[in-house]
Protein backbone atom coordinates (compact mmCIF):
# COMPACT_ATOMS: atom_id res chain seq x y z
CA UNK A 1 0.00 0.00 0.00
CA UNK A 2 1.17 3.72 -0.62
CA UNK A 3 2.40 5.78 2.07
CA UNK A 4 -0.09 8.56 1.43
CA UNK A 5 -1.78 10.20 4.59
CA UNK A 6 -4.85 8.07 5.99
CA UNK A 7 -7.99 9.95 6.38
CA UNK A 8 -7.96 11.56 9.55
CA UNK A 9 -4.11 11.78 9.99
CA UNK A 10 -3.74 14.82 12.54
CA UNK A 11 -7.05 14.60 14.38
CA UNK A 12 -6.34 13.49 18.17
CA UNK A 13 -9.32 11.78 19.84
CA UNK A 14 -9.46 11.69 23.28
CA UNK A 15 -11.61 8.22 24.41
CA UNK A 16 -13.39 8.16 27.66
CA UNK A 17 -15.16 5.39 27.28
CA UNK A 18 -15.53 1.47 27.84
CA UNK A 19 -17.61 -1.44 26.74
CA UNK A 20 -18.75 -1.76 23.47
CA UNK A 21 -20.57 1.32 21.89
CA UNK A 22 -17.53 4.30 23.15
CA UNK A 23 -15.15 1.90 21.91
CA UNK A 24 -16.71 1.24 18.20
CA UNK A 25 -16.73 4.97 17.77
CA UNK A 26 -13.08 5.29 19.10
CA UNK A 27 -11.97 2.26 16.95
CA UNK A 28 -13.33 3.62 13.85
CA UNK A 29 -11.47 7.00 13.86
CA UNK A 30 -8.72 5.12 15.14
CA UNK A 31 -8.70 2.91 12.07
CA UNK A 32 -8.62 6.01 9.71
CA UNK A 33 -5.65 7.36 11.35
CA UNK A 34 -6.64 9.27 14.36
CA UNK A 35 -4.52 9.28 17.11
CA UNK A 36 -7.11 8.13 19.76
CA UNK A 37 -5.75 8.04 23.20
CA UNK A 38 -8.04 5.77 25.51
CA UNK A 39 -8.31 7.34 28.66
CA UNK A 40 -8.11 4.52 31.89
CA UNK A 41 -8.78 4.50 35.34
CA UNK A 42 -5.15 3.89 37.37
CA UNK A 43 -3.89 0.46 38.79
CA UNK A 44 -5.31 -2.21 36.07
CA UNK A 45 -7.18 0.06 33.79
CA UNK A 46 -10.42 -0.24 31.90
CA UNK A 47 -12.60 -2.99 33.38
CA UNK A 48 -13.43 -4.09 29.33
CA UNK A 49 -10.25 -5.71 29.58
CA UNK A 50 -11.06 -8.20 32.44
CA UNK A 51 -15.09 -9.04 31.00
CA UNK A 52 -15.85 -13.13 30.99
CA UNK A 53 -17.99 -15.12 29.08
CA UNK A 54 -19.82 -13.27 25.91
CA UNK A 55 -17.27 -10.29 26.72
CA UNK A 56 -14.23 -11.62 26.66
CA UNK A 57 -13.48 -10.33 23.30
CA UNK A 58 -14.96 -6.81 23.75
CA UNK A 59 -11.52 -5.05 24.46
CA UNK A 60 -9.33 -7.52 22.21
CA UNK A 61 -11.63 -6.47 19.10
CA UNK A 62 -11.80 -2.81 19.59
CA UNK A 63 -8.75 -1.49 20.77
CA UNK A 64 -6.14 -1.76 17.97
CA UNK A 65 -4.43 1.72 17.14
CA UNK A 66 -5.28 3.50 20.09
CA UNK A 67 -2.99 4.67 22.71
CA UNK A 68 -3.30 4.33 26.11
CA UNK A 69 -3.15 6.43 29.66
CA UNK A 70 -4.07 6.24 32.98
CA UNK A 71 -6.02 9.03 35.24
CA UNK A 72 -8.37 9.58 37.70
CA UNK A 73 -10.84 11.83 36.88
CA UNK A 74 -11.77 12.43 40.88
CA UNK A 75 -8.35 13.52 41.59
CA UNK A 76 -7.72 16.87 40.94
CA UNK A 77 -4.21 16.40 39.96
CA UNK A 78 -5.10 13.93 37.10
CA UNK A 79 -8.20 16.23 36.21
CA UNK A 80 -5.80 19.35 35.47
CA UNK A 81 -4.10 17.01 32.98
CA UNK A 82 -6.59 15.50 31.82
CA UNK A 83 -7.91 19.24 30.81
CA UNK A 84 -4.86 19.95 29.44
CA UNK A 85 -4.91 17.27 27.01
CA UNK A 86 -8.29 17.93 26.17
CA UNK A 87 -7.06 21.60 25.05
CA UNK A 88 -4.99 19.86 22.52
CA UNK A 89 -7.66 17.49 21.37
CA UNK A 90 -10.16 18.09 18.29
CA UNK A 91 -12.24 15.15 19.57
CA UNK A 92 -13.91 13.94 22.72
CA UNK A 93 -16.29 10.55 22.53
CA UNK A 94 -17.60 9.63 25.98
CA UNK A 95 -20.32 6.87 26.92
CA UNK A 96 -20.60 7.92 30.97
CA UNK A 97 -24.02 7.84 32.53
CA UNK A 98 -25.65 11.18 31.83
CA UNK A 99 -23.96 14.04 33.74
CA UNK A 100 -21.87 12.11 35.03
CA UNK A 101 -19.13 13.71 33.29
CA UNK A 102 -20.92 17.31 33.62
CA UNK A 103 -20.49 16.59 37.58
CA UNK A 104 -16.62 16.10 37.34
CA UNK A 105 -16.48 19.29 35.05
CA UNK A 106 -15.46 17.76 32.39
CA UNK A 107 -18.82 18.11 30.27
CA UNK A 108 -19.41 19.57 26.91
CA UNK A 109 -20.04 23.65 28.28
CA UNK A 110 -16.99 23.40 30.60
CA UNK A 111 -14.75 21.82 27.51
CA UNK A 112 -15.70 23.72 25.02
CA UNK A 113 -14.99 26.63 26.55
CA UNK A 114 -11.47 25.83 26.95
CA UNK A 115 -11.26 24.43 23.58
CA UNK A 116 -14.05 26.08 21.28
CA UNK A 117 -12.77 23.76 18.29
CA UNK A 118 -13.75 20.64 20.25
CA UNK A 119 -16.20 18.02 18.84
CA UNK A 120 -17.90 16.37 21.93
CA UNK A 121 -19.53 12.98 20.78
CA UNK A 122 -21.44 12.06 24.09
CA UNK A 123 -22.59 7.84 23.19
CA UNK A 124 -25.83 7.37 25.37
CA UNK A 125 -28.54 4.95 25.66
CA UNK A 126 -31.42 7.31 24.53
CA UNK A 127 -31.31 10.51 22.70
CA UNK A 128 -32.46 13.77 24.68
CA UNK A 129 -36.44 12.85 25.41
CA UNK A 130 -38.32 11.05 27.86
CA UNK A 131 -36.15 8.23 28.34
CA UNK A 132 -33.19 10.16 28.22
CA UNK A 133 -32.11 8.95 32.09
CA UNK A 134 -32.80 5.66 32.07
CA UNK A 135 -30.22 3.02 31.40
CA UNK A 136 -30.29 0.80 28.23
CA UNK A 137 -28.32 -2.10 27.33
CA UNK A 138 -27.98 -3.37 23.52
CA UNK A 139 -30.59 -6.14 24.70
CA UNK A 140 -33.36 -3.43 26.24
CA UNK A 141 -33.86 -1.45 23.09
CA UNK A 142 -33.51 -4.37 20.64
CA UNK A 143 -36.91 -5.48 22.95
CA UNK A 144 -38.35 -1.70 23.18
CA UNK A 145 -37.58 -1.72 19.33
CA UNK A 146 -39.29 -4.49 18.16
CA UNK A 147 -36.02 -5.94 17.04
CA UNK A 148 -35.80 -9.04 19.24
CA UNK A 149 -39.82 -9.53 18.46
CA UNK A 150 -38.89 -9.76 14.56
CA UNK A 151 -35.36 -11.81 15.43
CA UNK A 152 -37.48 -14.47 17.96
CA UNK A 153 -40.01 -17.09 17.54
CA UNK A 154 -43.61 -15.76 17.48
CA UNK A 155 -44.00 -14.44 21.13
CA UNK A 156 -40.34 -15.64 22.26
CA UNK A 157 -38.44 -12.57 21.90
CA UNK A 158 -34.67 -13.46 20.86
CA UNK A 159 -32.06 -10.76 20.95
CA UNK A 160 -29.47 -10.57 18.01
CA UNK A 161 -25.96 -13.21 18.29
CA UNK A 162 -24.09 -9.74 18.07
CA UNK A 163 -24.03 -6.36 19.90
CA UNK A 164 -25.22 -4.57 16.92
CA UNK A 165 -26.81 -1.54 18.07
CA UNK A 166 -23.62 -0.81 20.77
CA UNK A 167 -21.31 -1.88 17.20
CA UNK A 168 -23.56 0.61 14.93
CA UNK A 169 -24.56 3.07 17.80
CA UNK A 170 -20.65 3.63 17.79
CA UNK A 171 -20.36 4.08 14.22
CA UNK A 172 -22.94 6.23 14.06
CA UNK A 173 -21.59 8.18 16.70
CA UNK A 174 -18.16 8.13 14.13
CA UNK A 175 -20.25 10.00 11.17
CA UNK A 176 -21.74 12.22 13.35
CA UNK A 177 -18.31 13.21 14.17
CA UNK A 178 -17.16 13.23 10.82
CA UNK A 179 -20.08 15.62 9.97
CA UNK A 180 -19.37 18.14 12.83
CA UNK A 181 -15.53 18.41 11.58
CA UNK A 182 -15.99 19.07 8.46
CA UNK A 183 -18.19 22.01 9.48
CA UNK A 184 -15.89 22.88 12.02
CA UNK A 185 -13.92 23.65 8.25
CA UNK A 186 -16.32 26.59 7.84
CA UNK A 187 -17.31 27.49 11.40
CA UNK A 188 -14.33 27.21 13.04
CA UNK A 189 -16.06 25.67 15.73
CA UNK A 190 -16.82 22.22 17.27
CA UNK A 191 -19.98 21.57 18.76
CA UNK A 192 -21.30 18.63 21.11
CA UNK A 193 -23.17 15.52 18.83
CA UNK A 194 -24.45 12.70 20.20
CA UNK A 195 -25.59 8.62 19.03
CA UNK A 196 -28.35 6.66 21.00
CA UNK A 197 -28.94 2.76 21.41
CA UNK A 198 -32.64 3.21 20.97
CA UNK A 199 -32.69 5.26 18.51
CA UNK A 200 -30.25 3.25 16.99
CA UNK A 201 -32.25 0.22 16.84
CA UNK A 202 -35.29 2.35 15.84
CA UNK A 203 -33.81 2.82 12.81
CA UNK A 204 -32.92 -0.86 12.38
CA UNK A 205 -36.52 -1.75 12.29
CA UNK A 206 -37.48 1.01 9.97
CA UNK A 207 -38.33 -1.28 7.42
CA UNK A 208 -40.65 -3.32 9.27
CA UNK A 209 -42.18 -0.43 10.74
CA UNK A 210 -43.44 0.52 7.11
CA UNK A 211 -44.29 -2.99 6.05
CA UNK A 212 -46.59 -2.63 8.77
CA UNK A 213 -47.39 0.77 7.65
CA UNK A 214 -48.21 -0.34 4.13
CA UNK A 215 -49.80 -3.78 4.91
CA UNK A 216 -52.23 -2.34 7.55
CA UNK A 217 -50.47 -5.73 9.82
CA UNK A 218 -47.99 -6.37 12.26
CA UNK A 219 -45.02 -7.91 10.28
CA UNK A 220 -44.72 -11.46 10.73
CA UNK A 221 -41.32 -12.45 12.74
CA UNK A 222 -38.49 -13.56 10.70
CA UNK A 223 -37.96 -16.67 12.68
CA UNK A 224 -41.75 -17.02 11.46
CA UNK A 225 -41.01 -18.68 8.40
CA UNK A 226 -43.05 -16.41 6.32
CA UNK A 227 -40.27 -14.74 3.46
CA UNK A 228 -40.97 -12.03 0.85
CA UNK A 229 -39.20 -14.67 -1.40
CA UNK A 230 -40.15 -17.91 -2.25
CA UNK A 231 -36.94 -19.29 -1.85
CA UNK A 232 -34.33 -17.85 1.25
CA UNK A 233 -33.89 -20.84 3.74
CA UNK A 234 -31.62 -23.18 5.05
CA UNK A 235 -31.02 -26.98 3.19
CA UNK A 236 -29.55 -29.90 4.87
CA UNK A 237 -26.96 -31.10 1.86
CA UNK A 238 -26.63 -35.11 1.40
CA UNK A 239 -23.72 -35.22 3.63
CA UNK A 240 -25.00 -33.16 6.44
CA UNK A 241 -24.31 -29.37 5.69
CA UNK A 242 -26.33 -27.02 6.56
CA UNK A 243 -26.23 -24.46 3.48
CA UNK A 244 -28.45 -21.29 3.17
CA UNK A 245 -29.85 -20.46 -0.32
CA UNK A 246 -31.36 -17.91 -1.69
CA UNK A 247 -33.36 -17.17 -4.87
CA UNK A 248 -34.99 -13.78 -4.63
CA UNK A 249 -35.38 -12.59 -8.52
CA UNK A 250 -37.26 -14.03 -11.44
CA UNK A 251 -34.19 -14.42 -13.16
CA UNK A 252 -32.53 -16.45 -10.57
CA UNK A 253 -35.60 -18.65 -10.50
CA UNK A 254 -35.06 -19.56 -13.94
CA UNK A 255 -31.60 -20.32 -13.42
CA UNK A 256 -32.32 -22.51 -10.46
CA UNK A 257 -34.86 -24.46 -11.91
CA UNK A 258 -32.26 -24.96 -14.89
CA UNK A 259 -29.36 -25.78 -13.17
CA UNK A 260 -31.53 -28.91 -10.61
CA UNK A 261 -33.18 -29.91 -14.00
CA UNK A 262 -35.67 -31.12 -11.49
CA UNK A 263 -39.79 -31.11 -13.44
CA UNK A 264 -41.17 -30.52 -10.11
CA UNK A 265 -39.91 -27.52 -9.70
CA UNK A 266 -41.51 -26.05 -12.78
CA UNK A 267 -45.21 -26.26 -11.59
CA UNK A 268 -47.24 -23.19 -12.56
CA UNK A 269 -48.16 -22.71 -8.67
CA UNK A 270 -44.22 -21.57 -8.32
CA UNK A 271 -44.18 -19.52 -11.67
CA UNK A 272 -43.74 -15.99 -9.92
CA UNK A 273 -41.74 -14.62 -6.79
CA UNK A 274 -45.68 -13.86 -4.93
CA UNK A 275 -46.61 -17.21 -6.09
CA UNK A 276 -43.80 -19.25 -4.82
CA UNK A 277 -43.32 -17.24 -1.55
CA UNK A 278 -47.48 -18.02 -1.14
CA UNK A 279 -46.58 -21.41 -1.84
CA UNK A 280 -43.27 -22.23 0.29
CA UNK A 281 -45.40 -24.96 2.94
CA UNK A 282 -44.92 -27.17 -0.65
CA UNK A 283 -41.76 -25.37 -2.07
CA UNK A 284 -39.14 -25.95 0.86
CA UNK A 285 -40.11 -29.32 1.49
CA UNK A 286 -39.53 -29.61 -2.41
CA UNK A 287 -36.30 -28.14 -2.50
CA UNK A 288 -35.01 -29.50 0.39
CA UNK A 289 -36.12 -33.34 -1.21
CA UNK A 290 -33.82 -32.52 -4.40
CA UNK A 291 -31.11 -30.44 -2.39
CA UNK A 292 -30.63 -33.37 0.10
CA UNK A 293 -29.72 -35.68 -2.72
CA UNK A 294 -26.59 -34.17 -3.40
CA UNK A 295 -23.02 -33.00 -1.34
CA UNK A 296 -22.49 -29.93 0.04
CA UNK A 297 -20.01 -29.55 -2.20
CA UNK A 298 -21.82 -29.96 -5.41
CA UNK A 299 -24.46 -27.12 -4.12
CA UNK A 300 -21.72 -24.79 -3.74
CA UNK A 301 -20.23 -24.99 -7.04
CA UNK A 302 -23.78 -25.41 -8.82
CA UNK A 303 -24.46 -21.90 -6.77
CA UNK A 304 -21.00 -20.03 -7.72
CA UNK A 305 -21.53 -21.11 -11.18
CA UNK A 306 -24.78 -20.17 -11.90
CA UNK A 307 -24.58 -16.60 -9.54
CA UNK A 308 -27.04 -17.88 -6.71
CA UNK A 309 -26.52 -16.35 -3.07
CA UNK A 310 -25.44 -19.07 -0.77
CA UNK A 311 -23.84 -20.02 2.35
CA UNK A 312 -22.17 -22.44 4.36
CA UNK A 313 -23.65 -21.95 8.12
CA UNK A 314 -20.13 -21.55 10.15
CA UNK A 315 -19.33 -20.40 13.66
CA UNK A 316 -17.59 -17.52 13.97
CA UNK A 317 -14.33 -18.73 15.27
CA UNK A 318 -14.85 -20.24 11.33
CA UNK A 319 -13.67 -16.93 9.58
CA UNK A 320 -10.35 -17.26 11.28
CA UNK A 321 -9.43 -19.73 7.88
CA UNK A 322 -11.70 -18.27 5.66
CA UNK A 323 -9.99 -17.74 2.37
CA UNK A 324 -11.58 -14.39 1.53
CA UNK A 325 -10.76 -12.95 4.43
CA UNK A 326 -6.97 -13.86 4.68
CA UNK A 327 -6.40 -13.22 1.02
CA UNK A 328 -8.29 -9.81 1.04
CA UNK A 329 -6.23 -8.40 3.73
CA UNK A 330 -9.22 -8.27 6.12
CA UNK A 331 -7.40 -9.91 9.24
CA UNK A 332 -5.41 -7.77 10.88
CA UNK A 333 -2.55 -9.07 13.18
CA UNK A 334 -3.20 -8.00 16.95
CA UNK A 335 -1.38 -9.45 20.00
CA UNK A 336 -3.27 -10.59 23.08
CA UNK A 337 -2.34 -9.99 26.57
CA UNK A 338 -0.93 -12.81 26.92
CA UNK A 339 1.43 -13.06 24.18
CA UNK A 340 -0.59 -15.27 22.01
CA UNK A 341 -0.63 -13.83 18.35
CA UNK A 342 -4.27 -13.49 16.31
CA UNK A 343 -6.16 -11.64 14.01
CA UNK A 344 -9.16 -9.29 14.21
CA UNK A 345 -11.34 -8.62 11.60
CA UNK A 346 -10.65 -5.00 10.17
CA UNK A 347 -13.27 -2.13 8.95
CA UNK A 348 -15.34 -3.35 6.36
CA UNK A 349 -14.16 -0.42 3.92
CA UNK A 350 -11.57 -0.12 1.13
CA UNK A 351 -9.81 3.36 0.27
CA UNK A 352 -8.03 4.00 -3.32
CA UNK A 353 -4.61 3.17 -1.40
CA UNK A 354 -6.06 0.02 -0.22
CA UNK A 355 -7.24 -1.45 3.71
CA UNK A 356 -6.51 0.14 6.66
CA UNK A 357 -3.86 -0.83 8.23
CA UNK A 358 -2.83 -1.88 11.69
CA UNK A 359 -0.14 0.97 13.37
CA UNK A 360 -0.63 0.02 17.16
CA UNK A 361 -1.37 -3.39 18.67
CA UNK A 362 -3.29 -3.61 21.52
CA UNK A 363 -2.29 -1.12 23.89
CA UNK A 364 -1.08 -1.94 27.76
CA UNK A 365 -3.01 0.05 30.63
CA UNK A 366 -1.18 3.54 30.56
CA UNK A 367 1.48 2.41 28.01
CA UNK A 368 1.60 5.81 26.62
CA UNK A 369 1.58 7.97 29.89
CA UNK A 370 5.28 9.26 29.33
CA UNK A 371 4.61 9.96 25.83
CA UNK A 372 1.41 11.97 26.36
CA UNK A 373 0.99 13.25 29.60
CA UNK A 374 4.95 13.90 30.73
CA UNK A 375 4.66 17.39 28.61
CA UNK A 376 1.29 17.96 30.36
CA UNK A 377 2.56 17.84 34.29
CA UNK A 378 5.17 20.63 33.07
CA UNK A 379 5.29 24.18 31.21
CA UNK A 380 6.29 21.64 28.01
CA UNK A 381 3.76 22.01 25.32
CA UNK A 382 3.05 18.32 23.90
CA UNK A 383 4.91 17.21 21.25
CA UNK A 384 3.36 16.62 18.33
CA UNK A 385 3.18 12.55 17.55
CA UNK A 386 5.51 11.06 15.86
CA UNK A 387 4.84 9.27 12.04
CA UNK A 388 3.72 6.20 12.86
CA UNK A 389 5.41 3.08 11.28
CA UNK A 390 2.06 1.26 9.35
CA UNK A 391 2.52 -2.47 10.18
CA UNK A 392 1.62 -5.17 8.03
CA UNK A 393 -1.82 -7.32 7.53
CA UNK A 394 -2.38 -10.40 8.31
CA UNK A 395 -2.58 -11.21 4.64
CA UNK A 396 1.21 -9.49 4.40
CA UNK A 397 2.59 -11.55 6.43
CA UNK A 398 1.76 -14.61 5.45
Amino acid sequence: MSEAPLPLEGVRVIELTHMVMGPTCGLVLADLGAEVVKVEPRGKGDRTRYLTSSGTGFFAALSRNKKSVQLDTEDDTDRETLLRLVDSADVLIENFRPGGLEARGLGYAALSARNPRLVYCSLKGFLPGPYENRTALDEVVQMMSGLAAMTGPPGRPLRAGAPVNDMMGGMFGAIAILAALRQREATGRGQQVQSGLFENAAFLVSTHMLQGAITGAPPPSMAAGRRAWGVYDVFTSADGVQLFVGVVTERQWQIFTEALAEPALLDRAYATNNERSAARETLIPLVQSILGRRPAAELEALCEKAGLPFARINQPGDLYDDPHLIASGALLPVTLPDGRPTSVPALPIVFGFGRLPLRHDLPRPGQHDDELLAPLRGDTPPAAPAKEERLPTAAAQK
